[in-house]
């Protein structure tokens, strides 16, 4: 059997984005600008579900 390579390319580029958002995140509260602040949270909070769903479809620990 074939190994797909396709969800660990996913789950790579979500926590990617969730990194990138997380630092964004801490640039606006750094610079006070709390609106953008809250948008990067939310979107955080978004995407760490995705991850931990393409984690748990796609990627098969014990193969």
């Amino acid at each position: 059997m074939k190994r797909s390579y396709l969800p660990v390319v996913f789950l790579l580029a979500v926590l990617m984005l969730n990194i990138i958002f997380t630092q964004y995140m801490v640039h606006q509260y750094f610079y006070e600008n709390y609106t953008n602040t809250i948008v990067a949270v939310v979107i955080n909070v978004i995407l760490f579900p995705i991850a931990f769903l393409i984690y748990k479809k796609g990627v098969n620990v014990n193969d």
